[in-house]
């Protein structure tokens, strides 16, 4: 083996792959709450699995190939983005560039790496479009209320008062042509956690495309979704049928699309949540009011590409139906699917806007 082959096989060594041949020679079924729906496989057919850890989640890269390790060093430096990305956009690392912008960025304006500088124009557009249900400068939020550090708590009303002062993304000055970006105040941070997922994936799917990989499938956490193509397995097909979480349910789904040249994205609450006194508090925060977002168990959307999917998901759960439907007029394309309690406890109830209604098959 020369030295370049070895370096790929310790490379696929550090990712969990796997190669999906035909049913009949795994014997074994794909698990039944991930991203991609049971199916046959056809004979001749693979279907390879590319995994890594990051982003405190999993990130999967699913490939069809007609023979092991068919466009398997594509799928990886694609996974190497995602790497790549983390680096530069946790919150939880001090030495990321949206941490040292929460240090120096409210002294004097700093230039920002541009394809960040573009993201963070869209944050700032989102907030504007979604009345504040949407703000990357809610991590003060995060850490009151103990999500943070994922221990948590509910605050004194002084402390939630003092970290609303810190909320809000008009107070990030954003400069296009010098392509910097000024906090107005001390103590204002950045946390991209409601997008951070879509946009990794959005540059996973640019990777792929360009080393011209036609048609994958790639999630992170399963939450977040984006397909391209076709999955090709002998059965006639259009897209990649995607199962949707059940809010309440780990082992189930609400039900399952089709996507082909698009995303989805899932936000909810209930199994990131304590409970207090007999109340539950789930991590999902609203930004306008400070306090968990409790109008939906949880919202899925579909859209044009994983960042607007990730990010209106967030909004959708925190706006609730009444500002969703108000405000899909600005994103034509995106539909929604809102999960709500039902009448009979354990039940949930269903509102589709957009075209959800015409894309998903209820279980």
């Amino acid at each position: 083996m020369t030295s370049e082959e070895e370096r790929r096989a310790s490379r696929r060594s550090f990712l969990r792959g796997k190669i999906f041949a035909p049913q009949e020679e795994v014997g074994e079924e794909e698990p039944e709450t991930g991203p991609i729906a049971e199916s046959s496989v056809a004979p001749g057919a693979y279907l390879i699995q590319l995994s890594r850890k990051a982003m405190a989640c999993q990130f999967e890269v699913y490939l069809n190939a007609l023979g092991p390790g068919t466009e398997t060093e594509a799928g990886i430096a694609a996974l190497d983005i995602v790497t790549e990305l983390e680096a530069q956009l946790s919150a939880y690392r001090y030495d990321s560039e949206i941490c040292r912008l929460g240090v120096t960025a409210y002294l004097r304006p700093q230039v920002v790496e541009p394809q960040l500088f573009k993201l963070l124009e869209l944050c700032v557009q989102l907030h504007r479009d979604t009345r504040g249900a949407f703000d990357i400068t809610a991590g003060p939020l995060s850490k009151v209320w103990g999500f943070f550090d994922r221990d948590g708590k509910v605050p004194a009303e002084t402390d939630l008062a003092e970290a609303m002062q810190l909320v809000g993304s008009n107070q990030l000055v954003l400069d296009h042509d010098q392509r910097t970006v000024f906090f107005t105040q001390e103590g204002v941070e950045l946390n991209l956690g409601s997008i951070g997922k879509g946009y990794a994936l959005d540059r996973c799917r640019d990777s792929l495309l360009e080393a011209e990989v036609a048609d994958f499938l790639i999630h992170g956490g399963t939450s977040s979704v984006i397909a391209q193509g076709i999955r090709k397995d002998g059965v006639e097909r259009d897209g990649w049928e995607v199962g949707v979480p059940h809010p309440l349910r780990p082992d189930r789904r609400i039900g399952t699309v089709h996507l082909k040249n698009e995303a989805l994205g899932t936000s909810g609450a209930a199994f990131q949540a304590f409970i207090h006194q007999g109340k539950k508090y789930g991590h999902v925060l609203d930004p306008r009011s400070g306090r968990p977002a409790t109008s939906v168990l949880s919202a899925t959307v579909i859209a044009p590409n994983a960042t607007l999917a990730d990010a209106l998901a967030t909004a959708c759960y925190v706006m609730g139906p009444q500002g969703t439907e108000e405000l899909l007029p600005k994103y034509p394309g995106v539909s929604v699917l809102m999960v709500q309690e039902g009448k009979r406890r354990g039940s949930v109830e269903t509102i589709m806007l957009g075209e959800m209604e015409q894309r998903l098959t209820l279980c």
